[in-house]
Protein backbone atom coordinates (compact mmCIF):
# COMPACT_ATOMS: atom_id res chain seq x y z
CA UNK A 1 0.00 0.00 0.00
CA UNK A 2 1.75 3.40 -0.71
CA UNK A 3 2.68 5.40 2.16
CA UNK A 4 0.06 8.67 1.40
CA UNK A 5 -2.74 5.22 1.40
CA UNK A 6 -1.21 3.96 4.91
CA UNK A 7 -1.24 7.13 6.64
CA UNK A 8 -4.85 8.50 5.61
CA UNK A 9 -6.11 5.01 6.89
CA UNK A 10 -3.90 5.45 10.34
CA UNK A 11 -5.64 9.07 11.02
CA UNK A 12 -9.36 7.83 10.33
CA UNK A 13 -8.27 5.32 12.66
CA UNK A 14 -7.71 8.22 15.68
CA UNK A 15 -11.61 9.38 14.43
CA UNK A 16 -14.32 8.38 16.74
CA UNK A 17 -16.77 5.77 14.73
CA UNK A 18 -20.21 6.41 13.72
CA UNK A 19 -22.64 3.34 12.24
CA UNK A 20 -25.01 3.41 9.13
CA UNK A 21 -28.07 2.54 11.69
CA UNK A 22 -26.42 5.62 13.63
CA UNK A 23 -26.44 7.67 9.83
CA UNK A 24 -30.44 6.89 9.12
CA UNK A 25 -31.26 10.20 10.72
CA UNK A 26 -28.70 12.36 8.45
CA UNK A 27 -29.69 11.23 4.50
CA UNK A 28 -29.70 14.82 3.60
CA UNK A 29 -31.94 13.91 0.28
CA UNK A 30 -32.64 17.36 -0.42
CA UNK A 31 -29.81 19.51 0.10
CA UNK A 32 -27.05 22.21 -0.41
CA UNK A 33 -23.61 20.58 -1.89
CA UNK A 34 -20.63 22.31 -1.98
CA UNK A 35 -17.68 20.54 -3.85
CA UNK A 36 -13.62 21.05 -3.12
CA UNK A 37 -10.83 19.49 -5.23
CA UNK A 38 -7.87 19.00 -3.01
CA UNK A 39 -4.70 16.52 -3.03
CA UNK A 40 -3.41 13.38 -0.58
CA UNK A 41 -1.02 15.21 1.20
CA UNK A 42 -4.00 18.59 2.09
CA UNK A 43 -6.31 15.49 3.12
CA UNK A 44 -3.87 14.33 5.31
CA UNK A 45 -3.58 17.96 6.83
CA UNK A 46 -7.41 18.18 6.80
CA UNK A 47 -7.87 15.03 8.52
CA UNK A 48 -5.51 15.79 11.14
CA UNK A 49 -7.37 18.91 12.08
CA UNK A 50 -10.94 17.21 12.18
CA UNK A 51 -10.72 14.40 13.88
CA UNK A 52 -11.83 16.20 17.50
CA UNK A 53 -15.04 17.64 15.26
CA UNK A 54 -16.33 14.81 12.79
CA UNK A 55 -17.19 11.06 13.63
CA UNK A 56 -16.23 8.61 10.64
CA UNK A 57 -18.58 6.02 9.61
CA UNK A 58 -17.20 2.41 9.36
CA UNK A 59 -19.39 -0.02 7.85
CA UNK A 60 -18.12 -3.94 8.73
CA UNK A 61 -15.15 -2.74 10.43
CA UNK A 62 -13.90 -0.69 7.25
CA UNK A 63 -13.42 3.07 7.49
CA UNK A 64 -13.14 3.32 3.74
CA UNK A 65 -15.56 1.97 1.19
CA UNK A 66 -15.28 1.54 -2.53
CA UNK A 67 -18.47 2.74 -4.58
CA UNK A 68 -19.08 1.70 -7.97
CA UNK A 69 -21.27 4.37 -10.42
CA UNK A 70 -22.57 3.89 -14.23
CA UNK A 71 -23.90 6.97 -15.61
CA UNK A 72 -27.01 6.88 -18.24
CA UNK A 73 -27.59 8.96 -21.21
CA UNK A 74 -29.04 9.96 -24.42
CA UNK A 75 -27.50 9.08 -27.57
CA UNK A 76 -27.24 12.48 -28.43
CA UNK A 77 -25.74 12.95 -24.81
CA UNK A 78 -28.57 15.55 -23.06
CA UNK A 79 -27.76 15.21 -19.46
CA UNK A 80 -24.08 15.97 -20.08
CA UNK A 81 -24.39 18.89 -22.15
CA UNK A 82 -27.17 20.27 -19.82
CA UNK A 83 -24.18 20.58 -17.67
CA UNK A 84 -21.52 21.43 -19.56
CA UNK A 85 -23.87 24.21 -21.41
CA UNK A 86 -24.52 25.45 -17.44
CA UNK A 87 -28.10 25.12 -17.40
CA UNK A 88 -28.93 25.92 -14.11
CA UNK A 89 -31.48 23.25 -13.64
CA UNK A 90 -29.74 19.63 -14.69
CA UNK A 91 -30.65 15.89 -13.94
CA UNK A 92 -28.33 12.87 -13.90
CA UNK A 93 -29.21 9.66 -14.11
CA UNK A 94 -27.05 6.60 -12.29
CA UNK A 95 -26.86 3.13 -10.81
CA UNK A 96 -24.82 3.34 -7.66
CA UNK A 97 -23.34 -0.25 -6.52
CA UNK A 98 -22.25 -0.01 -2.55
CA UNK A 99 -19.53 -2.42 -2.84
CA UNK A 100 -18.92 -2.93 0.73
CA UNK A 101 -22.21 -3.61 1.67
CA UNK A 102 -23.17 -6.86 -0.26
CA UNK A 103 -23.13 -5.10 -3.63
CA UNK A 104 -25.97 -3.14 -2.41
CA UNK A 105 -27.39 -1.07 -5.54
CA UNK A 106 -29.61 1.73 -6.24
CA UNK A 107 -31.05 3.44 -9.41
CA UNK A 108 -30.89 6.97 -8.46
CA UNK A 109 -32.00 10.09 -10.61
CA UNK A 110 -30.11 13.65 -8.73
CA UNK A 111 -31.34 16.90 -9.84
CA UNK A 112 -30.12 20.37 -9.00
CA UNK A 113 -32.35 23.58 -9.18
CA UNK A 114 -31.34 27.22 -9.98
CA UNK A 115 -31.22 27.75 -5.90
CA UNK A 116 -28.54 24.95 -5.70
CA UNK A 117 -30.24 22.36 -3.74
CA UNK A 118 -29.54 19.03 -4.75
CA UNK A 119 -32.95 16.59 -4.91
CA UNK A 120 -31.82 12.64 -4.74
CA UNK A 121 -34.85 10.05 -5.35
CA UNK A 122 -33.72 6.48 -5.83
CA UNK A 123 -35.19 2.40 -5.33
CA UNK A 124 -33.43 -0.27 -4.89
CA UNK A 125 -31.87 -2.68 -7.70
CA UNK A 126 -30.75 -5.59 -7.97
CA UNK A 127 -28.13 -5.22 -9.96
CA UNK A 128 -26.80 -2.77 -12.93
CA UNK A 129 -28.01 -5.13 -15.63
CA UNK A 130 -31.56 -5.25 -14.71
CA UNK A 131 -31.82 -1.52 -13.31
CA UNK A 132 -34.23 -0.42 -16.75
CA UNK A 133 -36.46 -3.63 -15.79
CA UNK A 134 -37.17 -3.15 -12.37
CA UNK A 135 -40.50 -2.17 -11.35
CA UNK A 136 -40.96 1.80 -10.98
CA UNK A 137 -37.69 2.67 -12.77
CA UNK A 138 -38.75 3.98 -16.09
CA UNK A 139 -41.58 6.20 -13.92
CA UNK A 140 -39.18 7.78 -11.76
CA UNK A 141 -36.76 8.42 -14.41
CA UNK A 142 -39.31 9.92 -16.47
CA UNK A 143 -41.06 11.80 -13.40
CA UNK A 144 -37.70 13.69 -12.89
CA UNK A 145 -36.11 14.17 -15.93
CA UNK A 146 -38.66 14.20 -18.63
CA UNK A 147 -36.39 11.71 -20.31
CA UNK A 148 -37.15 7.90 -21.20
CA UNK A 149 -35.10 5.74 -19.82
CA UNK A 150 -35.76 3.00 -22.64
CA UNK A 151 -33.81 6.39 -24.91
CA UNK A 152 -31.19 5.75 -22.05
CA UNK A 153 -27.89 3.97 -21.60
CA UNK A 154 -24.69 3.00 -20.21
CA UNK A 155 -22.14 5.62 -21.04
CA UNK A 156 -19.25 6.00 -18.10
CA UNK A 157 -18.79 3.74 -15.36
CA UNK A 158 -16.67 4.73 -12.44
CA UNK A 159 -14.96 3.63 -9.37
CA UNK A 160 -13.88 5.53 -6.23
CA UNK A 161 -13.00 4.69 -2.73
CA UNK A 162 -14.94 7.10 0.25
CA UNK A 163 -14.96 8.10 3.38
CA UNK A 164 -17.54 9.55 5.23
CA UNK A 165 -17.34 11.94 8.09
CA UNK A 166 -20.18 13.42 10.00
CA UNK A 167 -19.92 16.60 12.53
CA UNK A 168 -21.00 16.04 16.40
CA UNK A 169 -23.75 17.95 15.73
CA UNK A 170 -24.94 15.14 12.86
CA UNK A 171 -26.08 18.45 10.80
CA UNK A 172 -23.98 17.67 7.94
CA UNK A 173 -22.01 15.02 5.94
CA UNK A 174 -18.60 15.10 4.54
CA UNK A 175 -17.78 12.58 1.71
CA UNK A 176 -14.38 12.39 0.95
CA UNK A 177 -13.51 10.34 -2.53
CA UNK A 178 -10.25 9.54 -3.78
CA UNK A 179 -8.14 7.20 -6.21
CA UNK A 180 -10.64 8.08 -8.60
CA UNK A 181 -11.19 6.05 -12.42
CA UNK A 182 -13.37 6.19 -15.15
CA UNK A 183 -14.31 3.65 -17.72
CA UNK A 184 -15.92 4.52 -21.16
CA UNK A 185 -18.54 2.04 -22.68
CA UNK A 186 -18.79 3.69 -25.58
CA UNK A 187 -14.64 4.44 -27.05
CA UNK A 188 -13.32 1.91 -24.27
CA UNK A 189 -11.17 4.41 -22.89
CA UNK A 190 -9.79 4.56 -19.22
CA UNK A 191 -8.69 7.58 -16.90
CA UNK A 192 -7.30 7.59 -13.42
CA UNK A 193 -7.21 10.72 -11.55
CA UNK A 194 -4.29 10.04 -9.52
CA UNK A 195 -4.04 11.94 -6.55
CA UNK A 196 -6.97 13.84 -6.91
CA UNK A 197 -9.50 14.09 -3.47
CA UNK A 198 -13.25 15.35 -4.24
CA UNK A 199 -14.53 17.03 -1.23
CA UNK A 200 -18.42 17.35 -1.26
CA UNK A 201 -19.97 19.00 2.13
CA UNK A 202 -23.81 18.26 2.12
CA UNK A 203 -25.89 20.18 4.67
CA UNK A 204 -29.94 21.63 4.80
CA UNK A 205 -29.01 24.73 3.50
CA UNK A 206 -26.62 27.73 4.95
CA UNK A 207 -26.28 26.35 8.14
CA UNK A 208 -22.59 26.96 9.99
CA UNK A 209 -19.87 24.26 8.91
CA UNK A 210 -17.38 23.58 11.08
CA UNK A 211 -15.24 22.58 7.76
CA UNK A 212 -15.73 25.88 5.89
CA UNK A 213 -12.88 27.51 8.37
CA UNK A 214 -10.64 24.82 7.62
CA UNK A 215 -10.96 24.01 4.17
CA UNK A 216 -10.17 27.77 3.87
CA UNK A 217 -7.01 27.64 6.46
CA UNK A 218 -5.75 24.97 3.71
CA UNK A 219 -6.22 26.81 1.05
CA UNK A 220 -8.81 24.25 -0.50
CA UNK A 221 -12.01 26.60 -2.21
CA UNK A 222 -15.33 25.77 -3.45
CA UNK A 223 -15.25 24.76 -7.02
CA UNK A 224 -17.79 22.96 -9.07
CA UNK A 225 -16.77 19.30 -10.17
CA UNK A 226 -18.92 16.61 -11.37
CA UNK A 227 -17.62 13.20 -11.86
CA UNK A 228 -19.76 12.18 -14.51
CA UNK A 229 -18.66 15.36 -16.63
CA UNK A 230 -15.24 15.13 -15.91
CA UNK A 231 -15.29 10.95 -16.57
CA UNK A 232 -17.08 11.36 -20.40
CA UNK A 233 -14.79 14.11 -21.37
CA UNK A 234 -11.30 12.73 -20.49
CA UNK A 235 -12.94 9.46 -22.08
CA UNK A 236 -13.97 10.92 -24.86
CA UNK A 237 -11.96 13.44 -26.93
CA UNK A 238 -15.46 13.88 -29.43
CA UNK A 239 -17.39 15.61 -26.85
CA UNK A 240 -17.70 19.07 -26.78
CA UNK A 241 -16.09 20.55 -23.58
CA UNK A 242 -14.54 23.67 -23.49
CA UNK A 243 -16.44 24.86 -20.97
CA UNK A 244 -14.69 21.77 -18.66
CA UNK A 245 -11.03 22.23 -19.77
CA UNK A 246 -10.41 24.21 -17.33
CA UNK A 247 -11.37 21.93 -14.62
CA UNK A 248 -8.90 19.33 -16.60
CA UNK A 249 -6.19 21.59 -16.56
CA UNK A 250 -6.78 21.57 -12.58
CA UNK A 251 -6.65 18.14 -12.14
CA UNK A 252 -3.20 18.07 -14.23
CA UNK A 253 -1.92 21.51 -11.57
CA UNK A 254 -2.73 19.02 -8.39
CA UNK A 255 -0.68 16.35 -9.60
CA UNK A 256 2.13 18.11 -10.53
CA UNK A 257 2.08 19.94 -7.36
CA UNK A 258 1.48 16.23 -5.87
CA UNK A 259 4.80 14.94 -7.36
CA UNK A 260 6.63 17.75 -6.71
CA UNK A 261 6.36 17.86 -3.15
CA UNK A 262 6.39 13.83 -2.94
CA UNK A 263 9.90 14.22 -4.85
CA UNK A 264 10.76 17.83 -2.57
CA UNK A 265 10.33 15.63 0.69
CA UNK A 266 12.16 12.40 -0.47
CA UNK A 267 15.10 15.01 -1.39
CA UNK A 268 14.61 16.10 1.95
CA UNK A 269 15.24 12.98 3.36
CA UNK A 270 17.78 12.03 2.09
CA UNK A 271 19.60 15.13 2.50
CA UNK A 272 19.23 14.69 6.33
CA UNK A 273 20.78 10.82 6.12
Amino acid sequence: MPKANTEILDLLNLMKPISLDQMSSIKLMNRIDTKFVTSKRLLMELLKRVRDKYFVQEINGDRISPYRTTYFDTDRYAQYLQHHNRYSNRTKVRVRTYLSSGDLTFLEVKRKNNHLRTKKKRIQVKSLETAAQTEGASELVLNRTGLRLEDMHPIVQNHFERVTLVNFGKTERLTIDFHVTFHNFETGNDFDTQNIVIIELKRDGNIFSPITNILRDLHIHPTGFSKCCIGMCTTDPNLKQNNFKQKIRMLKKINQDETYQIRDSAEDVEGNT
